[in-house]
This record gives structure tokens, sequence and C-alpha cells, in this order.
């Protein structure tokens, strides 16, 4: 089937015409034919790079062009920045982009004059929850890998999403999207879609095992030079001799920057000059925005053409990693299973180094065929590949024979729902409720009924849990039951000002009760609040993910305690040995967030506490979001302490102390140079307009300043600069934009 053959407008045919795209791949066809742009709902359950995206394109363009507004869901922030920057290429046929991924307490009605929005789950959800006025305008929903409806964080959320979305716009088209879904009809029904199924993809892919000199596939062999001992690094010099890239799949971060490590000596050596030199300036900028040793371990792997990726580096590593890949200049990235998740970056070889994953309950366990799938469809690139290959590695004859049965020949599991636990269900239940979804207990059963857990499963099994919430948010003041005024046999279930502010503010109850119980025991426990009070206060919530504990850090966090137990409301007997490691380790956690705001360095925090540096940002971003709670609480409850909470949910954004929020505001002025510049007697925005050009490059260097002074209305001209007029109206516009764009897209 031929793009001109379809009902779309001329110039966006040509648009795609002129960008290659002339002729559909088949099942984009077979989604044509199914009905994709009569606005029937699809689930689309095709392999990575066969063309999802362009089916969703074309969906949302169709629909916008007929007056609707297209909302596209992604899981991750990274991918949501990655189908922003795609679909703003339309923004030429008059298609108005949006993206936001940010707070998640605010109603982003900005966003409505937007054509398309892309969000992450969690982000529609607060957009529900908070009664965004453009909601309901919505006429086409894009779910991006649906099949995370499997998973225990991240899939409740989706699935009462995708739920309130068809109850709110029952008239919507719902394209949902994935590579791997075990039972996809079972899904399709449940969203009242077509599916188009297909193994069909533009690259071949060759799954296969190595064992012995020689990769084994389905009914053929490659053998492989041995050059090294590890067989790993044999498979990536062999790729990379026959100029493809290569991904590697390790189990954990130490082994990831490891095998990058013992791969870069090798690769090196077929690099060429050209190459090394760029590989060289990508190593500098990494090294400039990066406060650790592991900046300087990975720029030294890039140098090198090897790279690895993982959550424990910070964004801008990431992204230079990801782009360095992009441009064929780094020619292995070893990675965690993170980077199979969405992002979009194909390799002609993908080899799963390790199989097994580390679980608390069992030690390492074999992953999922699913999980494996989602590697290996990563293997191919389109028009650049002329086959993907996807390599596990096996020790012995029985370790390749259980590895070709369990996973190169078999089928991804199932999709289950994760939605029938208190846990799971306690924020949904309250939304719901404070949203108008449902206002009472047969209409709470009415609206989870709708769900893929009850699709799946009988509804009734849902109904006990349901009672169980009810019970725990009516004991918690924040859902009260009254009886109708005109039915008094009808009971009416309401949100209170806790449940509504509780909901809107994205915070499970269990974490809105801990709080609002912490700030009403501090006064009473003759407790001295500082810092660390609140920083522990939110990090005893379930938002908040705890450190692990370490045998090193007993002594350590134990003595913190000891000298510190005055700022604890709620210290537990040390003789319920579970009760009290757990509360060390939240404890843990707010000491390295205690150092994050008191501006210890980034290289000596990941040194104290064992984590990277994106592991920090995750923490802080967490913390911050918890403290904005806290501070939102304290003010509904009339006590004291809101101030010292909004004071630290700053300090938390920028990592310093109050002293220089307004230096930390200016874009490209973290809290490192931030705190140079304020010692060095620039302490406002006032004092730096009037700085010497020469001082400041010395301090920060010559393009960062000049960076800095542009941001601030200075014209710099060489190394002499005059002053733009600039109000404080206009000034404080500036520091509220950095700080806008600082939440939204960092």
């Amino acid at each position: 089937m031929m793009i001109r053959e379809l009902d779309i407008p001329e110039d966006i045919i040509g648009f795609y015409e002129d960008s290659g795209i002339k002729e559909l791949y088949p099942p984009q066809a077979e989604a044509i034919e199914m009905g994709l742009l009569e606005k029937k709902n699809l689930l689309a359950a095709i392999p990575t790079a066969s063309g999802k995206t362009l089916l969703a394109e074309l969906a949302m363009i169709k629909s916008i062009r007929e007056g609707g507004k297209a909302l596209y869901i992604v899981p991750l922030r990274a991918l949501a920045s990655e189908k922003f920057e795609r679909f703003r290429e339309l923004a030429p046929f008059g298609i108005k982009v949006g993206i936001s991924t940010g707070d998640l307490d605010s109603r982003a009605d900005w966003l409505g004059v937007n054509d398309i929005i892309v969000a992450t789950s969690e982000k529609t959800n607060s957009l529900l929850r908070n009664g965004t006025s453009w909601m309901d305008e919505i006429t086409t929903v894009v779910v991006d890998e649906i099949h995370l409806l499997d998973s225990k964080n991240r899939g409740p959320t989706l699935e009462v999403t995708i739920t309130k979305l068809m109850r709110l716009n029952p008239d919507a088209q719902v394209l949902a999207l994935s590579a791997t879904v075990g039972n996809a009809r079972e899904m399709a029904d449940w969203l009242g879609a077509g599916l188009v199924i297909s193994q069909w993809r533009p690259t071949d892919l060759h799954e296969g095992v190595f064992f012995g000199e020689a990769i084994n596939f389905p009914g053929s062999q490659k053998k492989i030079d041995r050059l090294d001992k590890d067989d790993a690094v044999n498979l990536v010099l062999d790729t990379i001799r026959a100029e493809g890239q290569c991904l590697v799949f390790e189990s954990s971060r130490r082994n990831c920057a490891g095998f990058a490590k013992t791969a870069s000596s090798k690769v090196a050596k077929i690099l060429d000059n050209d190459a090394k030199i760029k590989l060289a300036g990508i190593a500098e900028e990494v090294k400039s925005t990066g406060e650790t040793d592991t900046a300087i371990v990975l720029a030294n792997c890039i140098r090198k053409g090897v790279a690895f990726h993982h959550a424990g580096l910070n964004s801008n590593h990431r992204k230079l990693v990801e782009n360095g890949f992009r441009q064929n200049l780094i020619k292995l990235i070893s990675s965690t299973p993170t980077l199979a998740a969405g992002l979009n970056l194909p390799a002609r070889r993908v080899i799963i180094r390790s199989y097994r994953r580390f679980d608390s309950n069992f030690g390492m366990q074999p992953i999922p065929v699913l999980e494996y799938k989602q590697m290996a469809g990563r293997a191919g690139r389109p028009h650049l590949d002329p086959y993907g290959e996807s390599v596990l590695i096996a020790k012995t004859y029985d370790e390749f024979a259980q590895l070709m049965e369990n996973y190169v020949e078999a089928d991804a599991e199932d999709i289950w729902s994760k939605l029938g636990t208190e846990n799971a269900l306690r924020t949904h239940v309250l939304s719901t409720i404070v949203n108008g979804f449902a206002s009472t207990r047969q209409e709470l059963f009415d609206f989870f009924g709708a769900t893929f857990f009850a699709y799946q499963q009988d509804a009734w099994m849902l109904e006990e849990v349901i009672n169980d919430c009810l019970e725990f948010l009516i004991d918690n003041d924040m859902v009260s039951e009254t009886e109708d005024i005109e039915d008094a046999s009808k009971l009416i279930l309401r949100g209170t000002r806790l449940g509504g502010l509780i909901s809107m503010l994205y915070i499970d109850p269990l974490s809105g009760s801990k709080i609002v119980d912490g700030l009403r025991d501090v006064g009473k426990d003759a407790v001295k609040v500082t810092d660390m009070t609140l920083l522990h206060l939110v990090c005893s919530t379930p938002d908040m993910r705890q450190l692990y504990l370490r045998n090193a850090d007993y002594t350590i966090v134990n003595d913190y305690i000891m000298v510190h137990s005055d700022e604890f409301h709620d210290i537990p007997d040390q003789f319920k040995e579970t009760d009290y490691e757990w509360f060390m380790g939240e404890v843990k956690t707010a000491m390295l967030l205690e150092e994050w705001v008191t501006e210890v360095s980034a290289e000596d925090i990941t040194r104290h506490f064992n984590v990277g540096e994106g592991d920090i940002h995750a923490l802080a971003d967490t913390s911050e979001w918890l403290m904005h709670a806290a501070a939102k609480l304290a003010d509904l409850l009339g006590v004291e302490y809101s101030s010292h909470a909004y004071s630290l949910e700053k300090r938390i954004r920028y990592g310093s102390g109050l002293d220089l929020m307004e230096l930390v505001g200016i874009r490209g002025v973290g809290r490192v140079r931030a705190r140079k510049l304020y010692n060095a007697g620039f302490v406002s925005v006032a004092k730096l307009k009037g700085a010497d050009m020469s001082i400041l490059s010395k301090l920060v260097g010559p393009k960062v300043a000049y960076n800095i002074l542009s941001g601030i209305g200075v014209r710099v001209k060489d190394k002499h600069f005059e002053s733009i007029p600039i109000s404080s109206n206009t000034l404080d516009t500036i520091l509220d934009k950095n700080q806008k764009t600082f939440n939204d897209f960092q």
C-alpha cells in the first residue's frame, strides 16, 4: 500500500514522501485496512522498528485535521522527550506539540493550546486528578509500550489512566502499541480494539546462542574468531569489524561499567583517527558535566569508542552516550536492561551477557521471556543494517539447550494486571471518588469493573480490596460516607479537603497519612524540628525509595540516630529488629539528602552511600515532590512547619543552601558554580550584572560566563559587555522560566 493512497491531506503525504516513506510496511497496511483512519480502536503488537510511530502519527494527524486533539502516553521521561522532538517536525503543517512530564500537582491548562500532548502515564493520571480543562477534548489516545500493564510499579497507574480516559472520552480512538504482548487478543478485547499482530520486521532478526566457537541460530551457525578470552568481547570485535554497533546487556551497574572498561582497550585499536578526535570531544563534555569519578571513567571509555549506560549516570551523561551512539561514534554501549525499555537505540548485534537478575527473595533468577524479547528487539537498524542479531552466551551444552528452548524459541509471557492489591488500589480509589468518577460504593465497583484486572479475572475479586481501601480513607479523614439527602437508604462518598489535596498532590494516601500524623506529632512530642526531622518524615513514606542498608552502615546510622535522637518524632524499639532496621534505612536515605542540601560534593555523597550521581538526582526529585506535599499539608493543617518545608523543597531542588537560590535559578548555574560565584562576591543577579568578564571567566570558564550573562540580559562583546536595562518583573520572569524549564524537561 502506497502512502499516496491514504485518506490524509496532500501536504502530509508530501512530507512523508520527501522523507523517504512512500510505501507502508505490511503491518502498517494491515492497520489501515482495519480502520486506523476511521477512528477504530487498535492494538498493534508488532516488532520494534516496524513502524508503530508512523501509525500513531497518521491517526493523530487525521484526528487533528478534523478538529480533534491527541494525547500520546509513554512510560519514561526520556521517551517522552524523544517523541516530542519527532512530532515537532509536524510544526510546518500547523500542528502544535506540547510535552508534560514535570510537576505532578499542576493542572497544566496551558498545554491545551497544543494539538498533540506527549506525557508520561503518571503525568496523565495527575492531569486527570487535577481536573485539567482540556482532557475531555481528547479525540485520539495513543498508549506506547502498553505491555507495561504487567509492571508492578507502573502498571496499575497506566491501567486506571486508560480506564478513566475511556470513561471520560468514550468516543475517542485508542491506539495501543507494543512489541511484546503474549495475550494480545485478550488485551485488544478489553480495549474494544481490532488487533494487528505481526512478526514482520524491515530488518531480519536472527536470535541465537553463542556456544563453543560459534553463534548457533535455529538451522545455522556463524563462526566467531577467538581474539580474547571473553566471549562477549569477541562478539563485539566481530560486529565492529563488520561496520556494525553493539549493545551489551549486563545484570548490574558494576558489571556494566566493568565490561565497558574491559572491551574499550580492544575496541580502541580498530578506530580511525577521525573517530578518535570526535570521541575526545564527547569525553571532554562528559568530564565537564559530571561531579564524580564515574564521569572520568566514562570519559576514558568514550575516548576508546565504548560507553556504559545505567540509571546511576546523570541525565547529561546518558544523553551524550545516546547521541554518540546514534552518530555511530560510540561503537559499543554496555547497559543495564533499562535501555531496552523504550529508547530508540538499535544496533547490529545485541549481546545478552547475563540473563539472570538478582532478586532479594530468591537470589539470581532468570529474566522473563518478555524482557529478553525487549532486549532482542533492539537488534537491527532499519536501512543501516542488513540484519540484526541477538545473542545469548552459554558456558555448557546443557545451558545452550536451555537458552534455545526457554528464550530463542519461546513466546513472551501473558500480560497480567497488577491492580488487585490494596497498595496498588488505594490511591486510585481516592482519586476516582475525588474526581467524581464514582460517588457510591456500587459506582466504585462499576468503575473498577471496567479495568483490565476485572476483564481478566472476576470483578468481585476487587470488591473486598476496594472496601479495605475505603475503610482506610474514611478512618484517615480523606473520604466521608454520608446519607443522601434525597434518599436516606443511599450512602454518598465524597472526598474531604484533606483527601482532595492528597489526590491532587499525587501521593499515596498512606504517605499522606504518615506526613499528616508526623506534622501533628512533632509539636506534641517536644521534638526539635530540624531539616533532618522533615527529611526523615518524607523518607518514611511508601512513595520514597529507601537506600539499601549495608552491614557497614549499621554502626554509622545508629550512631547518627543516637546523636540526633531529639530530631525524630517516633524511634522504634531497637529490640524490634525489623521495625528498627526499616527505620535505619529511612534515616540513611534522609542522611543522603541532608548532605545534598548542605552542598556536600556529589563525589563524596556517591562514596558515602554507594550510589551513582543519577541516583542522587532521582532521590532528590522524589523528596522534592514529597517535601512540597508536606508543605501543602502543613498549610492545610495550620501547623507552623510549612515555611520550613517550602524552603527545604527549594534547597532539595538545587542541592544548596537558601543563600544560593537567586543564583541557582539562572539557567546554566548549578550548585557548584553558584557557590563559586557567591564566595567570589557575586551573591545576586545584580552583582553578576556588574561583574568583570575576565574574573567571571576564570571562575566558570569563558563559555559558561558568556551564557550566564546573556541569560540575565547582559550583552557581551569580546571581553567587554554592556548591561541591558531589565525590570524586576522581567528578571522574575527569566528566573521563573528557567525554573519551569528545569521542572518540565530535566
